[in-house]
């Protein structure tokens, strides 16, 4: 009955897994493959076809994602134990002054935030946002929400963090176009949603600093310089862009064959060579600082903690792969195309939906992104910037209303001193307004463009 009915099955799947992650505890990889599991043998797979069904997912969102998570992963590590962010975060301070000290933490989390995940982020930041705020006083809010809006929004929207690689991959969207409107959308995001929110809701509640992170834990002779710093966070953005460009004037120019110098170019501009060559000139930059053997464990304990990440991300690809071979996603296709309901509209509600619900902005996009996949294979008069706008717009609604089951709002409010209550009023609404600014240009661009 259920294969035959495959929207109450979607629905079915959705809310069992939503029961196994918030009710029941399972961890997202295991509820995932359960739910996956169960859906693909309630939608009518055969027994023979289970596992190659469930491998098939797994395996072709692990083949985009994994390379693009573990050499960030490692890129941020090495950034991180060099003192890196601190560099970059002390020269922005002495660059802007004291009155845009707020602006220069949010600038340099920005940039660092590129390579380096939100919570890895913040915490690499930490002792520098605290230390600024010992320096200058007033609420802890002023400092800490601009540098922990940018991890947030930067983690969201921009490769070659897992949720938008994902979205991309499923949805078709190139990589390098993604990441260069990604970051178009994330910065005038992050100023109204986080820099101008921070100064407004710092008048309101005024933490006090906690005293056990206030000073930087690296001494000023050991850090490295602020060139070597930049060029290792530019050199991936540059490369890509160059790839992204040479493929662009292939298409406006209808060339088919490009020749050997440019393919060689468009090569190391793609996202997991570009990071390749990043990291490499990582350890070349770092290794007669650290030595052979430090670089190793450095990028070997790199690779520990992401590998929840990763395993969640593949999970997630399996879901979206059950829910293909089992003609959910053409039903629901089918669904929102009776409403009339724009494409990426359906993709913001979706998302924020299972972020609300559930808590993990990884899930939420992934599980998004397979959902309506089959509607926007559907819709073929969309562009690359159309297919980037929709992978944004579900960043956007997996970004809305972090609460009390995302891992994010307990590291932010224990990070900062703040109780529950705080939290729930400064980094709750900071978090949803930066999810509906970036789902409200990715629209408007989506009309113009």
């Amino acid at each position: 009955m259920l294969s035959s009915s495959p929207l109450i099955l979607a629905l079915l799947a959705i809310i069992l897994l939503l029961v196994c992650i918030i009710f029941l505890r399972i961890h997202a990889f295991v509820a995932l493959i359960l739910v996956s599991s169960l859906t693909a043998i309630a939608g009518g797979i055969e027994a023979s076809a289970l596992v190659p069904t469930l491998m098939a997912g797994f395996g072709s969102t692990l083949a985009s994602v994994a390379l693009l998570v573990g050499l960030g992963a490692m890129i941020g590590k090495i950034l991180e134990i060099t003192g890196g962010a601190q560099v970059l975060a002390d020269s922005l301070i002495n660059r802007f002054g004291e009155a845009r000290a707020p602006f220069a933490l949010g600038i340099a989390s920005l940039l660092f935030g590129f390579p380096i995940f939100f919570d890895a982020g913040l915490i690499v930041m930490l002792p520098v946002i605290l230390s600024v705020a010992n320096r200058f006083g007033g609420s802890v809010l002023l400092y800490a929400l601009p540098a922990a809006g940018a991890f947030a929004v930067m983690h969201a929207l921009v490769p070659p963090h897992p949720g938008p690689v994902v979205a991309a991959d499923l949805l078709g969207a190139d990589i390098g176009l993604l990441l260069i409107i990604g970051l178009l959308i994330a910065i005038p995001s992050w100023y109204m949603g986080s820099y101008v929110f921070a100064k407004w809701i710092s008048t309101r509640f005024n933490i006090k600093t906690p005293s056990l992170f206030g000073q930087s834990t690296h001494k000023s002779e050991d850090l490295p310089s602020l060139a070597s710093v930049l060029t290792i966070l530019l050199l991936p953005l540059l490369l890509i862009f160059l790839n992204t460009g040479i493929n662009t004037y292939r298409v406006a120019n209808n060339i088919e064959d490009l020749n050997p110098l440019a393919q060689t170019l468009s090569t190391l501009g793609q996202t997991p060579i570009a990071l390749l060559i990043t990291l490499l000139l990582c350890l070349g930059v770092f290794v007669r600082k650290l030595g052979k053997q430090a670089i190793h464990d450095i990028t070997n304990d790199a690779l520990g903690p992401i590998c929840a990440i990763i395993l969640v991300t593949g999970a997630g690809g399996m879901f979206g792969g059950v829910l293909r071979a089992t003609g959910i996603g053409d039903a629901l296709s089918d669904a929102f195309a009776d409403t009339g309901m724009p494409v990426i509209v359906a993709a913001f509600l979706i998302a924020a939906s299972l972020r609300i619900a559930q808590g993990s902005a990884t899930v939420a996009l992934t599980t998004t992104a397979a959902l309506i996949a089959p509607l926007v294979s559907q819709q073929t008069q969309l562009s690359q910037f159309d297919l980037c706008f929709i992978v944004i717009a579900i960043a956007g609604g997996a970004s809305v209303l972090s609460h009390f089951n995302d891992s994010g709002f307990w590291l932010v409010g224990r990070l900062f001193g703040m109780d529950e209550k705080t939290t729930l009023m400064t980094w709750t609404p900071m978090v949803t307004l930066l999810g509906l600014l970036a789902f409200a240009i990715a629209g408007l661009l989506s009309i113009v463009l």
